[in-house]
């Protein structure tokens, strides 16, 4: 092993600009993307302002994620596809109005990606998006996304929000996706800020927003679990990522509490609710230990001691490269913050080895560059006292009121 870190971040956001998305449309669609586009206003301060380009600009945001001792990343949607409102990643299910456009939109999203891919080549992974209104068209284009993207880190899971135009996800309408994702050995993503329901324009609603966005999250955990599709696809790999890791311990042993009481004959809880429990061989922590990863963005200060707790073999770094919350340009600070009185060993786990491995990055390839621009392990064994903490970062990792959430 090398005296520096090859850092993999398990966390990154790219798209196209809008007009970068026309070229990947079928002709048919270009007048009516051409009228959606010159009157579309985008709500989005971070893409309309001088910083816009990081999303799309592959040698800028190689150089930028370079000087930060970045060497490879897993993508995430982070712009506004063809007649989409807002971003793909927290946008609302379509209405059976919208979904044929939103769908051609959609696939010029992940076609954009993958050329976005081959510009870096063994340096980006990127998830496929689709809706599940349709569920041949959700197939059909996982399976061109596992034939065309040179490292496809999975499917971006279209977590529901309640009262949707589509079935929550203990129905069986999914079945057909999972059995797919088993097949193919496709993991399961759900990032934080998906699922979350329609709050309106209330100034209080940005307030609710923010502090139920992580439930909303949170909530595809025990819908697989309970409604057994980790039961009957034991292989299935499931990614949680931006959704800290505070919330997991007590999260667990809640979900556990749940179990035992509708699993005991004497409970009220397992006459009224637990049908679907009895049919479960493991209870909800010894499933989230075999099924589930964590991809841990800026990892804070208070949750690294957890990382037994969730398993050191199951999380994955990330830098949320170019979000205002993300770590760049104090990379190594913030692994500084997290890391620094870990065994260097565990750190190498969560920062390289275990994203290598999962999503199937060449370490061979990717290690002669992070020999040259990767933190040293004496850099991220430095203490950084919040006193010093940069000034001028927004990242979480760098916040001196270390609480631990509770979801």
């Amino acid at each position: 092993m090398t005296d520096r870190y090859t850092i993999i971040s398990a966390d990154g956001h790219a798209g196209g600009d809008i007009q970068d998305y026309r070229p990947y449309l079928p002709s048919k669609w270009h007048d009516e993307f051409d009228a959606w586009a010159a009157s579309y206003v985008n709500p989005f301060a971070d893409l309309i302002a001088a910083t816009a380009y990081r999303s799309w600009d592959s040698q800028r945001r190689l150089a930028e994620t370079e000087s930060d001792g970045v060497v490879a990343e897993v993508l995430f949607p982070n712009t506004v596809p063809p007649f989409f409102a807002e971003s793909g990643l927290v946008a609302l299910p379509p209405t059976a109005d919208e979904y044929e456009r939103r769908w051609a939109g959609l696939q010029a999203h992940n076609r954009w990606m993958a050329d976005f891919l081959d510009a870096a080549p063994g340096r980006r992974a990127a998830c496929v998006q689709v809706f599940v209104n349709d569920m041949d068209d959700a197939l059909a284009e996982i399976r061109w996304a596992k034939d065309n993207m040179k490292i496809l880190a999975g499917l971006l899971l279209p977590n529901i929000p309640p009262n949707s135009v589509v079935p929550p996800l203990w129905e069986d309408h999914y079945e057909p996706l999972w059995r797919l994702c088993d097949e193919l050995d496709i993991a399961v993503h759900i990032h934080g800020g998906s699922g979350t329901p329609d709050y309106g324009e209330h100034l209080a609603a940005r307030a609710m927003l923010l502090i139920e966005l992580p439930w909303f999250s949170h909530r595809s955990v025990w819908h697989l679990i309970f409604s057994g599709v980790l039961e009957r696809h034991r292989d299935l790999r499931v990614v949680l990522t931006e959704q800290g890791v505070a919330w997991l311990p007590r999260g667990l042993e809640t979900l556990d509490w749940f179990y035992r009481r509708m699993t005991l004959p004497e409970a009220a809880e397992a006459k009224f609710f637990g049908a679907v429990a009895k049919g479960l061989s493991m209870t909800p922590t010894e499933y989230f230990h075999r099924n589930f990863w964590v991809g841990a963005s800026f990892l804070r200060p208070s949750e690294s001691p957890l990382r037994y707790d969730v398993g050191v073999d199951h999380l994955m770094w990330g830098a949320d490269y170019p979000h205002s919350e993300g770590s760049y340009p104090y990379t190594t600070e913030a692994l500084r913050v997290a890391f620094a009185d870990v065994d260097p060993a565990e750190v190498r786990k969560m920062v390289e080895t275990n994203a290598a491995s999962f999503y199937g990055f060449d370490l061979d390839q990717l290690r002669p560059l992070g020999d040259k621009i990767g933190p040293t392990i004496e850099e991220v064994a430095q203490p950084l006292p919040p006193d010093r903490y940069p000034a001028d970062s927004t990242c979480n990792a760098f916040d001196k009121a270390q609480v631990l959430r509770s979801w």
